[in-house]
């Protein structure tokens, strides 16, 4: 993995954030490929872009609604050619409604090269307790 690599993976993570806080679950889902998996931090499970993107749609309009969520990327290594495991630090502000307040989690990330550009193959949310 070169220097464009990671380059290519953090403006990935950058979108990614910019989409949250938007709420734009388009743009958000866009990062994904299209059969993707996504494990949320209630373990729930989704499969594929469209319904990963119906999912975060409904939340950034509920639960989520206003939230805000800031994304950096802690660990990068690739796995095998066009292949790469990522691990963020996730801090989630949600302003009101049940699940008000701040919440950190660490997410990981299986990224692939797809159609010439580095997509989220799975996305799985853990939240941290301390």
């Amino acid at each position: 993995m070169d220097a464009s690599d990671r380059a290519e993976i953090q403006s990935l993570v950058t979108r990614l954030e910019s989409a949250w806080n938007q709420a734009n679950a388009v743009a958000f889902s866009a990062e994904f490929t299209e059969n993707a998996d996504f494990v949320n931090v209630r373990g729930e499970y989704g499969s594929g872009r469209n319904a990963i993107g119906a999912a975060h749609a409904k939340l950034l309009k509920s639960v989520y609604a206003g939230s805000t969520v800031r994304y950096s990327l802690s660990r990068l290594r690739p796995l095998a050619a066009g292949v790469a495991i990522a691990h963020l630090e996730a801090d989630l502000l949600v302003p009101t409604g049940p699940l008000a307040g701040k919440t950190s989690a660490l997410p990981s990330l299986v990224l692939v090269r797809d159609g010439g550009v580095w997509r989220i193959a799975a996305f799985h949310n853990t939240l941290r307790t301390a």
